[in-house]
């Protein structure tokens, strides 16, 4: 009677884990979208919508300046939208930089029915890419993409590559990026269920999981790029990133953001921020280095 009551135990807490993993694949992959409304005042920005399909478009705000010293595209993180980069894009505006800040597919105000982690995303980077190629010609051009942002620039197939690319807080593989997060919250035992939500990604997304492996295609960039992380972040590790930054190619950066979790580093230490990236870019967008 024991050993029956047991593997009913059992089979029910399977069933559950099932459920609730069903769960949250469904609400992961849930549309963040939202009415974000005009540009603050002080960007001096105009909206745009850009076309990414047939039907599809990416929202945003463009910022043009009459410095003609280089040209910047800002991606936010899962379930953000654009006003995540409202920092960055005043810091870089005052230093002369034309910026432009979209809302991802399926964020902000941009279309899309799901989020896929990079996959369907990296479209609108690419027509992104394209509407600021066209309305800074000349002009070089930088990408800063925090986390999700990051992944779908690197997942992007971009015939004419950036001079200069930050990738911030990006995860490596999907598969890593899933069981980094069920065990924070369920401790060692939550990343053996890593599968249970991985199987759902191709119905739910349309993307396979190795359609989602940043660290293969970081080497493809063909940009000078700077990783960076925070040593204290859990949902991508200090060692995962040090993967990525390995898998690039030189020239290449690594930044160390001591004591940051999973967090956005800009807000965390604005000073820094500005010093370590906007060095970066100036190096590449406004020189021949």
């Amino acid at each position: 009677m024991n050993i029956r009551w047991l593997v009913l135990a059992v089979l029910l807490s399977a069933g559950v884990s099932v459920a609730l993993l069903y769960g949250a694949g469904e609400v992961l992959s849930r549309p963040a979208t939202r009415a974000i409304g005009p540009p603050p005042a002080d960007l001096h920005a105009r909206s745009v919508r850009i076309p990414s399909g047939s039907e599809e478009f990416v929202a945003g705000w463009f910022a043009a300046t009459t410095a003609k010293t280089g040209a910047v595209l800002l991606l936010h993180g899962v379930r953000s939208d654009r006003t995540q980069m409202l920092g960055r894009a005043r810091a870089l505006h005052r230093q002369g930089y034309t910026v432009l800040m979209i809302d991802l597919p399926a964020h902000g105000e941009s279309t899309g029915d799901r989020i896929t982690f990079g996959a369907k995303e990296s479209a609108g980077v690419i027509a992104a890419l394209t509407f600021l190629r066209e309305k800074a010609p000349g002009e070089r051009i930088g990408v800063i993409g925090v986390s999700l942002g990051a992944a779908s620039t690197v997942l992007a197939k971009i015939e004419s590559p950036p001079q200069a690319v930050v990738v911030e807080s990006m995860y490596p593989t999907i598969e890593e990026a899933v069981a980094d997060r069920l065990a924070m919250r369920l401790g060692p035992f939550g990343a053996t269920l890593a599968p249970l939500l991985l199987w759902q990604l191709p119905a739910r997304t349309g993307a396979k999981p190795e359609q989602l492996r940043p660290i293969e295609r970081i080497a493809s960039l063909g940009a000078p790029v700077l990783v960076a992380s925070g040593s204290e972040d859990q949902h991508t590790t200090w060692a995962e990133t040090e993967r990525l930054f390995h898998s690039a190619l030189a020239p290449k950066e690594l930044w160390r953001v001591e004591g940051a979790a999973h967090v956005d580093l800009y807000a965390y230490n604005p000073s820094d921020y500005e010093r370590k990236v906007l060095t970066f870019l100036n190096k590449h967008l406004r020189s021949n280095g």
